[in-house]
């Protein structure tokens, strides 16, 4: 085919360096099948990791563009090159070359200006613009989908992609626009950027975008056929936001863990419903790894020593967290499968399949096969929905505000005497003030937001384009809210952090658990035990750096 035959990608002959020092920049080479959400992150959060494309995915994205080539030779309908540019029906849309079929010059004009025509009219949203790592993971993700053939777009796409995220040029991004069925009117500003239209962000500064390319010296490209559909019509903005946050979820829940076993420590608890004799009886895979994380951080602890003064049966919330812990932990992977999936497996409508899919199918099915020297198919599909995903971000995000709500009444149990054999509210020996007791005040206050930012979001949309679109699961705003959960629940842990460090001190303990030692100390390097009352706004700033900060 004329368009598409200069485009050559390079041959990637290197392997994907893992685990390298902080002074050697990292490879990553995509190939449309094997990317995980944990190198999404890593490549979007390190901008010198270099991107690169498998050979053998090149071929099949050239092949996908090829296909689209030929179905427009044959008249078959392609949205964007045959079907809405305004080409009369009537007129061929091919041409004769050295014998064979090409797409009419004219065509591919009209087509041109229509796809830029598309990325304009589609470009609307509102608020900040989303981080510059979020944009960096869509771009990946969108790249290594482009990879699996099934786009139907030219290799100078593909390409482009590559080049932003190597140049470390980032489109700017509206946070605010999509409703989950295909992040278009949000996307369509990363095609912009790409025809050299609207701004980037490029060496630390905001600018045109034509500015940047140029200072690059990358040429923009040209999109045609289904280029913009490919760029726009995709949930990638909305999986790179998830990518990061599984990431980040995962580290909050292993921090978590060992916090909740200092709090335990400070409340002299009870160890027997995490033991195996009590959690392997009832084999709930996330309970019982739970379980078997919260005494690994307890390794050491005094808590496995006798004492008279310990109860036999703790406050629910303390009994019950590997149970609470165990169900973020299921949701968390669950996330982590259901991402793993969607980002090596296109979501475009239509999606372009090579070879002989339709034969021996109905007249129905056959209707989409394309014959020629580029065989093949162009579906129409439902591959937008982003349902997969985004159920499981809301059933992690109720998970994590059930945990939240374990951990804010541990967080007041300590108020009691007569549970904690220790001073009400935390105070220090001689100290006659109100210690923590105003501090369940602003604690109670997150909990309250986070049960709102809890509620699902898929179940609320409006039908839109006529009506033809008339469900959505809102995936971006279920993301943005699991962002802010994560967040609320540092806070809170860090509320936790200030209370069983205190109580720990009161006690006078010394034989702490391994990890819990750890994390006591590099709290204590950072708030100081409190002898007498001060404002706590301050500490629960640092506490959530230290949180943040550990490593267990």
């Amino acid at each position: 085919m004329r368009i598409g035959s200069a485009w050559k990608f390079l041959l990637v002959t290197a392997v994907t360096i893992l685990g390298c020092s902080a002074t050697s920049a990292e490879t990553l080479i995509l190939d449309g099948a094997s990317l995980t959400a944990a190198r999404v992150a890593k490549a979007a959060r390190d901008t010198e990791t270099v991107i690169e494309i498998d050979a053998a995915a090149a071929q099949r994205l050239a092949a996908g563009f090829d296909l689209v080539m030929e179905a427009a030779t044959q008249g078959s309908p392609v949205y964007g090159l045959t079907v809405g540019v305004g080409w009369n029906k009537d007129r061929p849309a091919f041409e004769i070359a050295d014998g064979k079929r090409v797409v009419s010059d004219e065509l591919l004009r009209l087509s041109r200006e229509f796809n830029r025509g598309q990325l304009r009219a589609h470009g609307g949203g509102f608020g900040e613009s989303l981080p510059i790592e979020v944009v960096r993971a869509s771009m990946v993700i969108r790249l290594n989908q482009m990879l699996t053939g099934m786009a139907g777009v030219q290799p100078a796409v593909a390409d482009m992609y590559r080049n932003f995220l190597n140049e470390g040029i980032t489109p700017v991004v509206p946070a605010r626009g999509s409703i989950g069925q295909a992040d278009i009117t949000l996307a369509s500003h990363v095609g912009l950027a790409m025809v050299g239209e609207w701004y980037v962000d490029y060496q630390g500064k905001r600018m045109p975008s034509a500015e940047a390319l140029a200072a690059a010296g990358i040429s923009p490209i040209s999109p045609v056929g289904k280029d913009f559909l490919s760029i726009i019509s995709s949930n990638s903005l909305s999986a790179g936001r998830a990518a990061l946050l599984s990431q980040d979820a995962d580290r909050f829940l292993q921090q978590s863990i060992v916090a909740f076993g200092l709090a335990l420590e400070g409340y002299n608890g009870n160890v027997a419903p995490f033991l195996p004799e009590t959690t392997g009886i009832r084999p709930f895979a996330g309970m019982n790894k739970a379980a078997s994380m919260i005494t690994d951080a307890l390794e050491g602890s005094y808590l496995w020593s006798m004492s008279d003064t310990r109860g036999l049966q703790d406050p629910l919330s303390f009994r019950t967290m590997a149970y609470a812990i165990g169900a973020a932990l299921e949701a968390s992977e669950a996330l982590t499968t259901a991402l793993e999936i969607h980002i090596n497996h296109t979501d475009d409508n239509p999606a372009t399949i090579t070879g002989n899919p339709y034969a021996g199918q109905s007249g129905q099915v056959q209707s989409y096969g394309v014959a020629g020297d580029s065989p093949g198919a162009i579906y129409p599909t439902a591959n937008f929905e982003m349902l997969p995903v985004t159920d499981k971000v809301e059933q992690l995000n109720v998970a994590l505000t059930r945990m939240a709500r374990s951990v804010v009444m541990q967080t007041i149990r300590y108020e009691n005497p007569a549970l904690t054999q220790l001073p009400r509210f935390l105070a220090a020996p001689g100290n006659r003030g109100l210690a923590f007791g105003a501090m369940q005040v602003p604690l109670t206050s997150l909990y309250a937001e986070l049960r709102m930012l809890a509620m699902p979001v898929s179940l609320d949309s409006f039908g839109t384009s006529a009506g033809i679109e008339d469900v959505a699961n809102n995936s971006l705003l279920a993301f943005a809210n699991l962002d802010r959960i994560l967040e609320l629940n540092y806070q809170i842990a860090s509320m936790q952090l200030l209370h069983a460090t205190q109580a720990v001190d009161l006690r006078g303990v010394e034989d702490l658990g391994g990890k819990t030692r750890r994390l006591y100390h590099a709290y204590r390097a950072a708030v100081p035990f409190v002898d007498a009352d001060r404002a706590y706004t301050e500490d629960l700033a640092k506490g959530i750096e230290v949180l943040k900060a550990f490593q267990p």
